[in-house]
């Protein structure tokens, strides 16, 4: 089962290191492809649950609640990732949200209560350093600084979501939950849209598909099911390989050459992931 659940949340990593790249393929700002995307795949999943007939019963408001603020972070989460790729490039923007497991390792020992493990703090701060090296500039005015800003909220949103979905996959199948947090996330993101006067063309509209159904919908629930059997620190450390996955397809389909320090900041990212993994045999 461990095993499995490690295989799950790696398969999940790829399609999501190959998300980031539509943020570069649809013409649109970064709160509309959010919106697409996360309209697309909560359709998906809901009508994958009503063919298997599965309950969309959540059992008490507390639950509700906590699922509902669970889709507003996951509506923060993928749009800030998304402005920060389109900030800077595929390469740093996927550096960067990283650093997510720096957040997990410290959250969710204090509120599961559970003992804080040396090994994964030092992972955590080496995946931190990985980052800190990607920095060009610390100035506001540079584009890529502005990026690494704002894909550290976007670490930091997702390290909560992580956190919260831990606490959903006891209780729920990984679909209901991915449902309810996409389908809230579309609702919160509507206004935006609708003020923003968003119109996708048809192209924009195929690839918000395949960006919604297939590396968010399939990769989102696989992430989340893996949760029933691992810590989300080792799934936080394991995600990093997200930015691995995302500078390779970003090199092959878009031609973005990483620079050296990114080169640098993705290779000890590598070897933090090749020894958590190593330590769940």
């Amino acid at each position: 089962m461990r095993k499995h659940a490690v295989l799950s949340v790696n398969i999940a990593v790829l399609l999501f290191g190959l998300a980031g790249l539509f943020a570069k393929w649809i013409h649109l700002p970064a709160i509309g492809i959010t919106f697409g995307r996360v309209l697309f795949s909560s359709a998906a999943l809901g009508t994958y649950n009503l063919i298997r007939k599965q309950s969309f019963r959540i059992a008490g408001r507390k639950d509700l609640f906590l699922l509902v603020c669970a889709g507003m972070i996951l509506a923060l989460h993928w749009w800030s990732f998304l402005e920060s790729i389109q900030l800077s490039t595929v390469a740093v923007g996927t550096i960067t949200f990283s650093s997510f497991p720096l957040f997990v390792t410290f959250l969710e020992p204090l509120i599961f209560r559970q003992r804080l493990r040396r090994r994964n703090v030092i992972l955590a701060v080496i995946i931190l350093i990985s980052v800190l090296i990607t920095v060009p500039e610390f100035s506001f005015e540079n584009h890529m600084f502005c990026g690494i800003l704002v894909g550290m909220i976007s670490a930091l949103a997702y390290a909560v979501l992580t956190i919260m979905n831990k606490r959903f996959a006891e209780k729920y199948s990984s679909t209901l939950t991915a449902f309810y947090e996409q389908a809230t996330a579309a609702v919160v993101l509507l206004p935006f849209v609708v003020s923003a006067k968003i119109q996708p063309s048809f192209h924009d509209l195929t690839l918000l598909a395949l960006l919604g159904v297939i590396t968010t919908a399939l990769a989102h629930s696989l992430f989340i099911d893996s949760l029933k059997t691992i810590p989300a620190q080792l799934a936080g450390i394991c995600s990093s390989m997200e930015t691995v996955y995302g500078i390779l397809f970003a090199m092959l389909l878009l031609g973005e050459i990483p620079s050296v320090r990114e080169i640098a900041g993705a290779a000890v990212i590598v070897g933090a992931v090749i020894i958590a993994q190593m330590q769940t045999e």
